[in-house]
C-alpha cells in the first residue's frame, strides 16, 4: 500500500507539471507571402520570414492565443526579413526588435531598428533607407500599454530625422468576446499613423481590420485581416489590403515551441 501511495504521489505530479505547461511556449517561428496587385504595373511577390523568442515561457491561460504573451507581459526579442526580385527590382527588408517588461512593475521597454534597401538592375541605382525606434510605456490597468517614444530614418540620400511617437494597445472583453484596439503615431517628417482592432469569435479565431499611412513611403491602406489557431502550436492568417493604386493579398503560418 505504501509503495503504491507513493507511486500515485509521484504520477500526480507528473500530471499536474504536464498540464501546467501544456499551454505554454518559448518560441515562435513564421513564414509569410504577399502578392501586389498594381493597377499600372506587373505584380510582384514577396516572401518573409519572422521569428520571436521569450525570454520566460508564455503562460497563455484563458488568453486568446494571439494575445497570450502581450497580455503574460512576456518580454521578447524577435527578427525579421523580407525579400522580393521583381522584373529587375530587387527588395530587401530587414528588422530586429526587443520588449522588455520591467519585473515586479508596470512599466515597459522597447527599441526596433530596420534597414530596407530596393536595387533597380536596369539603371543601376540603389536605395537604402535605415529607420530605429525606442519607447517607454506603462500599463495602468490589465490589458493597456500606453506609450511614447522617438522613431527615426536615415536615408542613403542625405534625408534623416527623428519624430516622437505615441502608442496605445488594449485588449479587453467586449460582452463574451475578447477585443484588441491598437493605436500608433509619429509626426513630424514621418507623420505616420496606424489603427487596428481585432475581435476574437473565440480564443482560437480572430477577424479584424487595420488602416495605415506613411508619408515618407507614400503609403495610404486599409486592410482586413483573419488568424485561426489551429491547435495550440500552429497558426494560419491572412490580409487583403487596399491601397490607392493597388491591392496586397497576404498569407502567414506560423508554429509555436
Amino acid at each position: 500500500m505504501k509503495k503504491l501511495a507513493i507511486a500515485s504521489a509521484l504520477l500526480s505530479a507528473v500530471t499536474f507539471s504536464i498540464s501546467g505547461t501544456a499551454n505554454a511556449y518559448q518560441a515562435e517561428v513564421g513564414g509569410s507571402y504577399t502578392y501586389t496587385d498594381w493597377d499600372d504595373f506587373d505584380g510582384t511577390h514577396n516572401f518573409g520570414l519572422d521569428g520571436t523568442y521569450y525570454f520566460n515561457p508564455v503562460q497563455v491561460r484563458n488568453s486568446p492565443l494571439n494575445e497570450a504573451a502581450f497580455l503574460d507581459r512576456s518580454s521578447n526579442v524577435k527578427a525579421k526579413v523580407n525579400y522580393g526580385d521583381n522584373s529587375g527590382v530587387e527588395n530587401t527588408q530587414y528588422g530586429l526588435g526587443v520588449e522588455y517588461f520591467v519585473p515586479n512593475s508596470d512599466f515597459y521597454i522597447g527599441a526596433n531598428v530596420g534597414h530596407n534597401k530596393t536595387e533597380f538592375d536596369d539603371i543601376n541605382v540603389e536605395r537604402k533607407v535605415t529607420t530605429y525606434g525606442a519607447e517607454v510605456g506603462y500599463l495602468p490597468a490589465p490589458g493597456l500599454l500606453l506609450a511614447l517614444g522617438v522613431k527615426g530614418y536615415d536615408a542613403k540620400n542625405g534625408d534623416d530625422g527623428a519624430d516622437p511617437t505615441v502608442r496605445a494597445k488594449y485588449v479587453t472583453q467586449f460582452g463574451q468576446h475578447d477585443v484588441n484596439l491598437e493605436a500608433y503615431g509619429a509626426f513630424g517628417d514621418l507623420d505616420e499613423y496606424s489603427v487596428r482592432g481585432d475581435y476574437y469569435i473565440d480564443k482560437t479565431l480572430s477577424v479584424g481590420a487595420d488602416y495605415y499611412n506613411n508619408d515618407l513611403t507614400e503609403r495610404d491602406e486599409w486592410g482586413i485581416n483573419a488568424k485561426k489557431f489551429l491547435n495550440q502550436q500552429v497558426s494560419l492568417e491572412g490580409r487583403v489590403g487596399f491601397g490607392d493604386d493597388y491591392n496586397t493579398y497576404g498569407v502567414r503560418a506560423a508554429y509555436r515551441f
